[in-house]
């Protein structure tokens, strides 16, 4: 009889010493959490960009000097500022053109840029002999190729923006259509020309970024920095402009001239890169897409300066790389445009698949 108390007690107890055995194996076997870092604030990371550009661009303009320090300094001085030029103008215009057609895969170079200065280089060389390019080098000749570029994308905005059934979709069915016709006919006058003025004309339909001419970088330079002032001051109205047109007109927003003036800065931007540099047509689609990636926003207060800094480290420590790793210094714009190529398709096949 004295024993049967003892009995529910231990009893009582066994379960709760299970219990404990169990909590305790139970949380011995769970994997332990760790708390995973904070990422980087997006407001940040075209600062650090920023810092690896500047890095980059002292790397290329101070070491591996061989001979006149003061020759090589300038010599490169003028190749930093045409890439500087190339990766504002073109990276700013990709992501600027992207927003106002909500497509990441376009790239201004659809408007027919692009075919337009090959066209005028070619029919340049026919009427007048491959001697000419060199002749006619300069700053004349840099704002003449720019207003002609400029001049066409503003008349084509004109002309289908004041329609009645003027659109976005038909502008770019437009820009496509004039662009083949501008590739075909500058196929056909290529095969009349000679041997000798067809390998200059090659020459000159490639980005040349270290054979600019120093007297034209102070204007483009000025043109392109205007172009992205006004770029800037628009930024939060690309924020809105790429919701959508029903969207951003119920926000407020006029959409047509917030369209036409973001189209026109573009234009300038790219005609300007184009005509100092050459015709680069994946470049801008790398940078942007890249950009896009690495922002980890939408916000064009992060995006732009993103892609311009993205630019410039592509440009310039790839220059450098290719100057004084593998000795190749013309290869660059075929590399980046190889890259840029084969990450154009990726994407497009990307998209498909889903």
């Amino acid at each position: 009889m004295s024993d049967s108390p003892a009995l529910p007690a231990a009893g009582a107890r066994a379960p709760e010493v299970l219990r404990r055995s169990g909590s305790a194996s139970t949380r011995s076997a769970r994997p332990v959490l760790r708390r995973p870092r904070p990422a980087l604030r997006p407001d940040l990371r075209p600062v650090l960009l920023g810092v690896l550009a500047l890095v980059a661009v002292a790397c290329y303009l101070l070491l591996f000097v061989r001979g006149s320090f003061a020759f090589a300094l300038e010599r490169r001085a003028t190749a930093v500022g045409a890439m500087v030029v190339a990766a504002f103008a073109q990276g700013v215009a990709t992501v600027v053109f992207q927003t106002v057609t909500r497509n990441r895969v376009l790239t201004p170079s659809i408007m027919g840029f692009d075919s337009l200065y090959v066209l005028a280089q070619t029919a340049l060389v026919v009427v007048f002999g491959g001697s000419v390019l060199a002749a006619t080098d300069g700053l004349p000749k840099l704002v003449v190729q720019t207003l002609v570029m400029v001049a066409f994308a503003t008349l084509l905005f004109r002309w289908l923006f004041s329609g009645r059934w003027g659109d976005l979709h038909v502008l770019l069915l437009v820009g496509v259509t004039l662009g083949l016709a501008f590739d075909s006919l500058s196929v056909f006058l290529q095969r009349v020309l000679s041997p000798t003025d067809h390998d200059v004309l090659s020459v000159r339909l490639f980005g040349r970024l270290t054979a600019v001419d120093p007297a034209t970088l102070p204007l483009a330079v000025l043109v392109c920095a205007g172009a992205g002032v006004v770029v800037w001051r628009r930024r939060h109205r690309l924020d809105v402009l790429q919701l959508g047109r029903d969207t951003a007109t119920g926000l407020g927003l006029d959409h047509r001239r917030e369209l036409t003036v973001a189209l026109v800065a573009v234009s300038v931007l790219v005609a300007s890169s184009t005509a100092l540099v050459g015709p680069m047509t994946f470049f801008g689609f790398l940078v942007a897409a890249l950009a896009r990636q690495l922002a980890g926003t939408h916000r064009h207060a992060v995006l732009l300066p993103t892609a311009f800094a993205l630019g410039v480290l592509t440009l310039v420590g790839g220059q450098f790389v290719l100057e004084h790793i593998f000795y190749a210094s013309g290869m660059l714009t075929v590399v980046v445009e190889f890259t840029g190529g084969l990450l154009f398709i990726a994407l497009l096949l990307r998209k498909r698949s889903l």
